[in-house]
């Protein structure tokens, strides 16, 4: 699939220098989510340097496209030795536990039955694609969201944060993407965000953290993951709750390759 491969004229419009990435308005995470379960997918083209098949698609209402998204289908996925097949599920499992924690850095993102077949479709976030983790590091106004995703990730046991998954968006946010190696009820924590390490949770993240343990995890989340991993979101969370600092990495190994 190329950028462009459709026979609508309407379609194959791209962005004015050629790119087929748009801007657009941000968008409220309920208006995202309905067109995320609606649009019509429209394939432009495989996005490069990822492992995995990840295609970048234009979602169209209509004469109009809103949106962009990023879908993954279970059919591209490359077999690991160390989870399960289906990462999808956790990329949707991913946006499920941000949501819920209410600090939203996670895109929008669903299941969704799309040309390929089953898989994830996240919403595409137009991007400062220069920035990521180290470069915005000096910055301390965003800090907060960075706090918020070390949290984030200790909880969903990410095993791959690397730099360039933090992104800037147009709209001044910080995202976190590529969420699919994440759950494992193994401890497999890999990220690039250490500078926090020993500094004591902020009140807003353990609220969050407070929030989910009183909740429970969601349904819809809890159904993409086993008894084992379920149990261990859980027993993560009580334990970054009763340390109420951010965890260090004493080994000096908790790092992803490559790590931007």
């Amino acid at each position: 699939m190329t950028a462009g491969s459709s026979d609508d004229p309407a379609e194959a419009a791209e962005a004015d220098d050629g790119s087929p990435f748009r801007d657009r308005a941000p968008l409220p995470t309920a208006e995202a989510l309905a067109i995320l379960t609606t649009a019509r997918i429209d394939p432009l083209g495989r996005m490069p340097y990822s492992s995995n098949g990840t295609f970048l698609v234009d979602l169209w209402v209509g004469e109009d496209c809103p949106a962009q998204a990023i879908y993954k289908p279970e059919a591209g996925e490359q077999p690991l030795w160390d989870f399960p097949p289906k990462l999808w599920k956790r990329e949707v499992g991913a946006f499920e536990l941000s949501n819920q924690l209410g600090w939203g850095h996670v895109p929008p993102t669903i299941e969704r039955d799309g040309p390929l077949g089953i898989g994830s479709l996240q919403l595409f976030v137009p991007a400062e694609f220069e920035e990521h983790y180290f470069t915005m590091l000096d910055d301390e106004s965003r800090h907060e969201a960075f706090r918020e995703i070390c949290a984030f990730d200790f909880v969903a046991n990410n095993t791959d944060r690397k730099s360039g998954h933090v992104l800037l968006g147009i709209d001044d946010e910080i995202h976190a993407i590529d969420n699919g190696l994440s759950f494992h009820s193994e401890f497999k924590l890999r990220t690039v965000i250490w500078d926090f390490a020993g500094e004591f949770l902020p009140q807003h993240v353990r609220d969050g953290l407070e929030r989910l343990l009183d909740e429970g995890v969601v349904k819809s989340l809890a159904d993409r993951l086993d008894t084992f991993e379920n149990d261990a979101l859980l027993t993560r969370t009580r334990a970054l709750l009763r340390s109420g600092v951010y965890p260090d990495d004493p080994t000096g190994r908790r790092w992803p390759w490559p790590m931007v």
